[in-house]
């Protein structure tokens, strides 16, 4: 493996603005808590008479991410922000947490809305509420150049008896145990940086996320001495598993989703989700099929 100029130092970099969370006109946010209710009783009232909302993102790229400069970005709170406006509400805060925090966080009211990629799934549904599919995507393996141990699927995790690393609270994890992975072949990290590390290192023989999230991450690290296998769907209890993604809103806020979705439908009817969506690895494939729903998702067994 060549690793080049590529080190420790590198990764804690592109993560040195974690803490602070900036979007649209230039507000910085930190341990926040939600808009609130306005004079109409509602969230979404609320932010359309504020003229701002604020959201949650985990720091997952390219799905919710700060980047360099501070700036809050992302397939999420881009599409995000484009259907708000829409909505009538102007401009959105953020707030980052861990990946396993967001729904809580939501539902302990730190902010209105999860824009991080998240799975839709029958167990996160019993927490909140999802809106309609924002997007579909395959899953893969971030592995050392050459595969050197042939891996492609869970299945091959499971029979090869190989280590693998996942996200906390991520679907990737039940994929792997539903394929017969054991426990203790599997081990969770924090971040994207340090599934890469964890690889790189040797600690691991793969790590799972989706092919656009691996795909962003190789390419922001060519000296890694690492590669992306091709996109596969999971399977559960022996079936295909669908893996969409969407917003996430807590129960109470039926008209705040309602409004959301509508815009988000016609976002993705109008050909403009491909074009914001784009810069973040995404293209018109990655759009939910027809007749798609979250209840559909959310009853999946």
């Amino acid at each position: 493996m060549t690793r080049g100029s590529w080190t420790r130092r590198d990764f804690l970099m592109r993560t040195a603005t974690a803490g602070a969370a900036v979007l649209a006109g230039g507000t910085v946010l930190s341990a926040c808590t939600s808009t609130g209710a306005g004079a109409g009783g509602s969230v979404l009232a609320g932010a359309k008479s504020a003229g701002t909302i604020k959201i949650g993102i985990a720091g997952e790229e390219p799905y919710g991410f700060t980047d360099l400069t501070g700036k809050v970005t992302g397939e999420a709170p881009e599409v995000a922000r484009a259907v708000l406006r829409a909505v009538g509400i102007k401009d959105v805060t953020a707030q980052q947490v861990d990946f396993g925090s967001l729904i809580p966080g939501l539902n302990a009211k730190q902010f209105d809305m999860v824009c991080a990629g998240m799975n839709i799934t029958p167990e996160r549904c019993k927490q909140a509420a999802f809106s309609i599919p924002d997007y579909t995507a395959l899953t893969a393996f971030l592995v050392r150049t050459g595969n050197p141990t042939g891996v492609a699927t869970f299945e091959d995790v499971a029979s090869k008896n190989l280590k693998l690393a996942v996200l906390g609270a991520a679907v990737e994890q039940g994929y792997a145990t539903d394929a017969g992975v054991p426990a203790g072949n599997i081990t969770t990290f924090p971040d994207q940086n340090a599934l890469l590390q964890a690889v790189t290192a040797g600690r691991v023989d793969a790590a799972a996320l989706t092919d656009i999230s691996l795909k962003w991450l190789a390419g922001k690290n060519p000296q890694a001495g690492v590669t992306v296998t091709a996109g596969f769907t999971p399977k559960a209890k022996g079936k295909d598993v669908v893996s969409a993604g969407g917003f996430v809103f807590r129960t109470a806020d039926a008209d705040l989703k309602a409004a959301f979705d509508t815009e988000l439908g016609n976002l993705q009817k109008s050909g403009k989700w491909a074009e914001i969506a784009k810069p973040f690895g995404f293209s018109e494939s990655n759009l939910p099929p027809a007749g798609l729903t979250t209840q559909q998702l959310c009853t999946a067994t």
